[in-house]
């Protein structure tokens, strides 16, 4: 059906043909943006012209402008980071979201947008490891989910002190500890930050050889202080091995302590939803507040995180506004309560549409394939002469490395030659990886989160990190 007095169909229609141009699989496309910087700038920091251009010329010269800038993040061999696809209901439903263009702030604003939310917010608490009487909120990533999650807790531990930290602001505060592991990740660091928490107030644990925080050093660095205001952050899924701490032990001795204990688990969090490894978790429902992604294992389109915190009301207290011209609902949510965010995307929908693509068996399914393909990648690369796995993967993060084949060879020489075979694998353009340093050594960091990856890709992409290792071994 054509729309000709519509000025959107025309636009719209190109970007779905070159769309789906670009998600449609084939062996010619290469999985590393191959443009220069210099090229893209010259394709695409242009003067602004005085008149105005034609929409559908617009996409058509966008789409030109990127050309080979474009990493195939979207695809089934994007092992970079931890990078998530899109599935396709999840992306059809984000689309629809921008052309709905709900400001998802209010029910008043966009009543079904609330609902959506709400329903998606409940069916993630019956999937994920959280306490079910916890609020949620729908963000940007794990980032602002921290900082959702922290501010919830700063306000509940100065609460207890009689101090308003919302309305008094934390001049004349005690300090709040935080405990924490040598593995953080740094977006824990910058929510700190943004608190106005206080880096120097952070405490880094050491940890175990396998990534997890010692129940021995949390105990002793409680009691160094115990009547201190504390947050103990824990992990689901460390960002170089996946590692998850002992949450049964860890999280009760906080408790005896008063603490709040906030669990980061960006990716981890979902192995949940799998009988396979929801061992990993087990305990986690005792922490006060937790932190995942939609955007990675979920695989819903850029960008949406999840909050989830037991105290609702320290979680509305430190984040919800009112004001006379605002239209607030009695009975229904208002997302303004429980989000950071003014003007925010109706993220509920890609959410909602992806829950409801896969279901509780889908996910599972999902989080089971994609951690035997991390496996199967690591051990087969690792399998490869003059290669070496540094840590087999847990659940779907796992690393390896690339020794120099000098007989003479340092650790200096074998972290270069790591760095040199990865970017032997970019230059070939059959997959992405990035690297990491663990433990003091350069390694390769290989993470299956995508819904598209099969076994048919995992084969070729050892055979082509064989022959990646072979060039830089001939050199």
């Amino acid at each position: 059906m054509r729309y000709p007095n519509s000025p959107f169909f025309e636009p719209l229609a190109a970007a779905l043909h070159h769309a789906t141009d670009h998600l449609c699989p084939t062996t010619q496309k290469r999985v590393a943006a191959t443009a220069t910087l210099e090229e893209l700038r010259g394709r695409l920091c242009l003067p602004l012209q005085k008149e105005g251009i034609d929409a559908t010329q617009v996409i058509a010269d966008l789409v030109a402008g990127v050309k080979d800038g474009l990493h195939d993040s979207a695809g089934p061999k994007f092992f970079g980071w931890v990078v998530g696809g899109s599935l396709p209901a999840a992306l059809a439903a984000d689309w629809l979201t921008s052309a709905w263009d709900q400001n998802a702030a209010l029910y008043a604003c966009g009543p079904a947008a609330a609902v959506v939310e709400e329903a998606a917010g409940q069916w993630l608490k019956e999937l994920l490891p959280v306490a079910q009487e916890a609020s949620f909120a729908l963000v940007t990533g794990a980032q602002m989910a921290h900082v959702t999650c922290l501010a919830a807790a700063r306000h509940e531990l100065l609460a207890r002190r009689g101090i308003d930290a919302e309305i008094e602001g934390l001049q004349g505060a005690p300090a709040i500890r935080i405990l924490t592991s040598s593995e953080k990740h740094g977006s824990i660091v910058r929510a700190i930050r943004l608190l106005g928490l206080g880096e120097r107030n952070m405490v880094s644990l050491g940890v175990e050889q396998d990534g997890t925080l010692p129940p021995r050093a949390l105990q002793s660095a409680v009691e160094e202080d115990p009547l201190a205001p504390t947050i103990v952050v824990l992990q689901a899924g460390d960002l170089n091995i996946g590692a998850f701490d002992d949450f049964r032990r860890l999280i009760a001795i906080a408790h005896r302590h008063g603490a709040w204990v906030h669990i980061d688990g960006a990716f981890g969090l979902w192995a949940g939803a799998s009988p396979r490894f929801k061992h990993l978790l087990d305990g986690a429902e005792m922490a006060e507040s937790w932190t995942t992604d939609g955007h990675k294992w979920l695989n819903i389109p850029y960008d949406c995180g999840y909050a989830f915190i037991r105290n609702r009301e320290a979680h509305r207290s430190s984040v919800s506004h009112r004001a006379a011209y605002l239209t607030h609902d009695v009975d229904a949510r208002d997302q303004i309560d429980w989000t950071l965010e003014w003007s925010r995307r109706g993220r509920g929908f890609a959410t909602y549409a992806a829950l409801r693509q896969l279901g509780k068996a889908g996910i599972a399914e999902l989080i089971d394939r994609t951690c035997a393909h991390a496996h199967a990648l690591v051990t087969g690369i690792g399998a490869l002469p003059g290669a070496e796995v540094v840590w087999v993967p847990t659940i779907n993060q796992g690393l390896v490395r690339f020794l120099h084949p000098s007989a003479e060879a340092e650790e200096t020489d074998h972290d270069g030659f790591t760095e040199t075979v990865m970017a032997e694998i970019l230059a070939s353009g059959q997959a992405f990886f990035t690297g990491t340093t663990w433990h003091g050594r350069r390694a390769m960091r290989v993470s299956v989160c995508n819904w598209q990856s099969s076994e048919e890709d995992v084969a070729e992409v050892i055979s082509g990190v064989a022959e990646a290792l072979r060039k830089a071994r001939s050199r």
